[in-house]
């Protein structure tokens, strides 16, 4: 029996076969992780005296 006649396809494996699924994961997470990297950076410069 095949698992795509019967519809039992995992969650995942359907997430991650959808092209616009992985687009959008493409862009957000390194914008996400850019972002909270230039905050830290930003937070982490000593304050002038």
């Amino acid at each position: 029996m095949n698992d795509t006649s019967s519809g039992n396809i995992p969650f995942m494996q359907r997430l991650l076969d959808s092209p616009f699924v992985l687009l959008v994961l493409g862009v957000v997470v390194p914008t996400l992780l850019y972002t909270v990297w230039g905050v830290v950076e930003v937070l982490a410069i000593p304050a002038a005296p």
